[in-house]
């Protein structure tokens, strides 16, 4: 028996062995820093550095659904650097960046790599994916699966009445009014958005829409914002019922493969087969910028509007005010009273637009913790400031 059970431990480790020298640089990175769990908000700052570029391969931990691409893809050309006053390679390395791509007027006018992260690679977004969510609700919309941002969420989510979301609006959701009682504390075990991802749903119930009906409501419908990850969820639940399709294939349909994105991204699911639509599209840095260039065309492919008229107006200014001067929240993005926009994930994740400058910077970090709100989100929008001026100096030299 001891034989028996040292020839089989001996093929254990073998086995493993050529799996790990058969893997990737990245793979390989991450089995020397394997997380256990999929409590991504607790890893270590190395484990995420090995894990966001491949959580869509963790063994065992976590499945996807891939968006495909299509066979052509949108081109980018390089044009001339931008003369930026920022010290580039201090921000890379105060922010940990893995990747900075500026696009102006459409070209390249700045890309660079950190944290042994290159183009090909593919990095998670975090909550960037929110703003792909909200804009397949237009794409819906338009498709006629979806009637109106002002329909009930339980009319499309039958599993959700008799909550307190009977009384909660489609755009209630997309602007986070629902007035649903709700902890965002990334840094709290105990909070909403650490528990809910790991809810034990009931049979035959979204894990999302499971845990979100056992919420209490604080304030009326449209009256206070509050951030709400779940939310987001469900409105990816929503999506779903609607179209009666996957996030990933619905995305792939309508933006992956007709814009030209350059490779297949994939969105992570939850324990109940859904993506999780708050979070998790793991894309080339190209193609987050790519999606940019989206937006900036005004959500149109080929000549066909992907998207009914006006939804990126609505979509991208201030819809409900969030207590900072000069910022809101619209659908699902962040708005600045200067008429720029945002994505933004936890950990540094971005995708910033600046329609009055052809602009778009898309970024992808490792932060020290989820949020940053003294330090480095400050300092990356000194350095969005920073771009702006430089394009503005381009078009006014002196």
């Amino acid at each position: 028996m001891r034989k028996w059970m040292t020839r089989f431990l001996i093929l254990i480790v073998a086995l493993l062995a050529i799996i790990y020298l058969s893997a990737d640089r990245d793979m390989r990175r991450l089995f020397a820093n394997l997380p256990t769990d999929t409590e991504v908000l607790f890893w270590s700052i190395a484990q995420r550095d090995a894990g966001f570029r491949v959580m869509d391969r963790i063994p065992l931990l976590i499945k996807a659904n891939v968006i495909e691409s299509g066979d052509q893809s949108l081109p980018l050309t390089v044009g001339q650097p931008l003369d930026i006053a920022f010290d580039i390679d201090a921000y890379l390395q105060d922010q940990r960046s893995a990747a900075v791509i500026i696009l102006q007027d459409g070209e390249i006018r700045l890309e660079r790599y950190g944290l042994e992260f290159g183009p090909e690679g593919r990095w998670t977004s975090f909550s960037v994916a929110k703003s792909f969510t909200s804009t397949l609700v237009g794409a819906a919309i338009r498709d006629g699966y979806i009637t109106s941002v002002d329909d009930k969420v339980s009319a499309y989510i039958p599993d959700l009445q008799g909550s307190v979301y009977d009384d909660v609006s489609i755009h209630q959701l997309l602007t986070m009014t629902s007035g649903v009682q709700w902890n965002e504390d990334y840094e709290d075990r105990n909070s909403d958005v650490a528990r809910f991802n790991n809810h034990q749903a009931e049979p035959g119930v979204d894990a999302t829409v499971s845990y979100m009906r056992t919420l209490a409501r604080e304030a009326p419908p449209g009256s206070k914002w509050v951030y709400k990850t779940g939310e987001t969820n469900l409105i990816g639940v929503l999506v779903s019922s609607a179209t009666g399709k996957s996030l990933a294939s619905y995305l792939s349909e309508k933006v992956w493969k007709p814009f030209g994105m350059g490779q297949d991204a994939t969105w992570l699911l939850g324990s109940t087969g859904h993506e999780i639509s708050g979070c998790c599209v793991q894309a080339a840095t190209r193609d987050f910028a790519r999606f940019g260039l989206f937006m900036l065309g005004g959500g149109v492919v080929n000549g066909t509007a992907v998207l009914p008229d006006g939804w990126i107006a609505r979509a991208t200014t201030t819809q409900a005010e969030i207590g900072v001067d000069g910022h809101g929240y619209g659908y699902q993005w962040w708005t600045y009273d200067d008429g720029s926009y945002a994505a933004r994930g936890i950990f540094g994740q971005g995708i910033f637009i600046d329609p009055a400058r052809k602009l778009v910077i898309a970024s992808n970090s490792n932060w020290p913790r989820a949020t940053e709100r003294e330090a480095l989100d400050p300092q990356r929008m000194a350095f969005y400031r920073a771009v702006q001026a430089a394009v503005d100096a381009e078009a006014s030299p002196p």
